[in-house]
């Protein structure tokens, strides 16, 4: 055949689908070929671990680090400068002193003085003769007589009588009469003139500038025949209330003043006002005015420079290395 196949290719070719065809014939005839049955080995298999747990990592050990070092802060660069004297260094003011007081209180126990006032006056036989009315006193404050009312019979003659003050002894214990004369004593003639000597009893005690601080109307007397005390009555110096003081017979001066004697006693209104006031049951407070404060230390003089201030700078410095 000529432009196609030939004889024997055209019989291969139907050969070649004969048989395919007879292969899949045979698979629809025969049905499904079943695979071959194989016996089987069965394996035990190992069941399967538990997770391990997962350990804590392990600390690492590390070096501690070393401090760091400062670094050394460069020096600064001095420049010239002008040397000042150093400040004066202020002196802490001194506290403040204690106010002064205004007054000074001695305590007379009424076991060492006894007032003179009415005090009966016995004779050295016990017999009371009399009572003593006052006291006289010298120039310089010593006591020099007692003036004695001598009673009579039945009030009738009794006469005032001077007698010298070493006349007497004191007794300030005593229940009776606390003052005794000696048997021998005789009266004495009364001064004439009030410039010599000064009876005390309602007597005006004036401060130094004339003014009136109060009435004397009674003395205290120790046993060794010494004033301690006179008994001041202030009514109406510092206020209308019936009020009397003791004040310290050291306290009084006596100044001579118009041809006459006067005593005298600094004490302010606010230093009377201060006292207690004296009373026959209580203890004695004799007041004196306090001494005047000392007065203060004057502050140290600062000490002065020595020099002026010096001027550093550098064109000096070089000149000096010179």
């Amino acid at each position: 055949m000529s432009g196609g196949f030939s004889r024997p290719a055209w019989r291969l070719l139907l050969l070649a689908v004969f048989a395919l065809f007879a292969l899949s014939g045979c698979s629809l005839l025969w049905g499904p070929q079943q695979a071959p049955i194989v016996d089987a080995t069965v394996m035990p298999v190992e069941p399967a671990s538990a997770p391990v747990a997962a350990s804590a990592p392990e600390p690492v050990e590390t070096e501690a680090a070393e401090p760091e070092q400062p670094k050394k802060p460069k020096k600064p660069v001095v420049k010239p400068r002008k040397v000042e004297p150093p400040p004066p260094v202020a002196t802490p003011a001194p506290p403040p002193p204690a106010p002064a007081p205004l007054i000074v209180l001695r305590t007379i126990e009424r076991s060492e003085a006894r007032a003179l006032l009415d005090s009966e006056v016995q004779k050295p036989d016990g017999k009371v003769v009399g009572r003593a009315i006052d006291l006289i006193a010298d120039a310089s404050g010593k006591p020099r007589e007692i003036v004695v009312n001598l009673q009579g019979f039945l009030g009738v003659g009794d006469r005032k009588v001077n007698f010298p003050w070493s006349a007497f002894r004191f007794t300030p214990t005593a229940k009776t009469a606390p003052i005794t004369l000696n048997a021998t004593a005789t009266p004495t003639p009364v001064a004439k003139s009030a410039a010599v000597q000064l009876p005390l009893i309602d007597t005006d005690v004036e401060r130094s500038n004339g003014a009136k601080v109060g009435r004397v109307i009674d003395v205290l007397i120790d046993a060794n025949a010494q004033p301690q005390a006179v008994v001041l009555d202030v009514n109406g110096m510092v206020s209308t209330e019936r009020r009397t003081i003791a004040a310290n017979w050291s306290a009084l001066r006596f100044v001579t003043k118009d041809k006459e004697l006067h005593p005298l006693i600094d004490l302010s209104d606010a230093q009377i006002n201060a006292t207690p006031p004296y009373a026959s049951d209580k203890p004695i407070r004799a007041v004196s005015p306090a001494p005047p404060p000392a007065p203060a230390p004057a502050p140290a003089p600062a000490a002065a420079a020595s020099a002026a201030p010096a001027t550093v700078t550098a064109g000096s410095n070089a000149r000096a290395a010179r």
